[in-house]
């Protein structure tokens, strides 16, 4: 558990100050380096662990971590010039969505181009969320590739995002709100044009009211940010920066951290764009399980344990902090090894069962999920022999 007196929080007065950056639609990067550090050997027995069923309002659902967490009113940041990025680490920032890498299958609505089945190759922290939600969603995803329909929250999302890197490709100066909401257009045509399949969200809006309204809820998540952070005072140290690393043993992981700040005396914050609302406390460990993924693939990488996690909620105005010890990075890591013991021995056998909680109800796989009446696509690897 942090000890939040044991140094002043980043961002807090008298404490190392660090600039932020953003995040943009996801684009592939090359591989980052080598890891560092030996990974723990865990049971699978701790793979049965599974986090509560998160709020639909929240951006994405986690399971369980450990650790304590506080939500933090926004402070006051000064400028300060970047510090050098997280080497070893690749940056992709700017770039059309594409499809995700192999073994992760396509993200949500990336309107990535089918492959080949092939077993799970990497594990990021979305999908590693899917496992823990319901095992037959994260085969749905990974394993059979089953297509999803573009809904009209995410795709906001990733227009805030985008609009949120791009503004720090100007002066400083003139990062304003007026610039911030004069890019929405342009982002949102440079949206469509990468990812055809997003027509169909306003196919039915013939006066285009309903778009409109859309774009208009947008610009507002936008405006709420420019009220916790001050970009006019902050030069990001890495926008949309793409990590792997590859564990001791095997597991690879791998994600895009949309926003890296460091300070000139090295330490590190990672901080994350969430449109949604902030969860209610008692999912709070859960959201964080993203934030602590990217912290051991950043410490695994470098050595360095970031100094500060940050949840950044557009939806609600509020910010989620944590500061991270390598005891928690250990745990998480793990967690993370005997989850992917888990999925390598249901990817063996075929046997993915599904785990229903009310955010079925937003699932559009219900047509192939037993617990609906259906049946899911004949397994498309190969099956492992267990027992004589």
């Amino acid at each position: 558990m942090a000890d939040p007196d044991a140094a002043p929080p980043v961002g807090a007065p008298g404490a190392p100050q660090t600039p932020p950056a953003s995040a943009a639609p996801r684009p592939n990067g090359p591989r980052a380096g080598s890891p560092q550090g030996a990974a723990p050997r865990a049971s699978s027995a701790e793979a049965t662990a599974h986090a509560p069923a998160a709020e639909p309002a929240a951006d994405a659902l986690a399971p369980a971590s450990e650790g304590a967490t506080q939500v933090a009113a926004p402070a006051a940041e000064p400028a300060t010039p970047a510090g050098s990025p997280v080497g070893g680490a690749t940056a992709a920032g700017g770039g059309a969505p594409v499809a995700s890498g192999p073994g992760e299958g396509p993200a949500d609505g990336s309107g990535a181009v089918a492959r080949p089945a092939a077993p799970p190759a990497s594990l990021s922290p979305s999908r590693a969320a899917d496992f823990m939600q319901c095992p037959l969603l994260y085969r749905f995803r990974v394993i059979d590739r089953l297509p999803e329909k573009p809904s009209e929250a995410a795709t906001r999302g990733t227009l805030v995002h985008a609009v949120l890197e791009r503004l720090f490709d100007a002066p400083a100066a003139e990062r304003t709100v007026p610039r911030a909401k004069a890019l929405l257009p342009g982002q949102w045509d440079r949206l469509r044009q990468a990812r055809p399949e997003l027509v169909e969200l306003f196919a039915d809006d013939a006066d285009g009211e309903r778009l409109a309204r859309w774009l208009a809820q947008a610009e507002q998540l936008v405006e709420r940010w420019f009220t916790l952070e001050d970009p006019t005072r902050l030069e990001p140290a890495e926008r949309e920066l793409f990590v792997e690393a590859e564990l001791d043993s095997g597991l690879r992981l791998r994600g895009i951290i949309d926003r890296v700040d460091v300070a000139p005396t090295g330490e590190v914050r990672i901080v994350d764009y969430k449109t949604g609302k902030a969860p209610r406390p008692e999912y709070a460990e859960s959201a964080l399980f993203q934030m602590k993924f990217y912290a051991l693939v950043v410490w695994r990488l470098k050595g360095v344990v970031p100094r500060r996690l940050q949840l950044v909620y557009l939806g609600s105005g509020d910010v989620l902090t944590y500061d991270p010890v390598p005891a928690d990075l250990q745990r998480v890591e793990r967690k993370l090894l005997a989850l992917w013991e888990a999925i390598r021995q249901a990817t063996e056998t075929g046997d993915w069962r599904p785990r229903p909680t009310k955010l079925c109800g937003w699932c559009d796989h219900q047509a192939h999920c037993p617990e609906f009446g259906g049946t899911p696509p004949p397994y498309p690897l190969p099956l492992v022999r267990t027992g004589p």
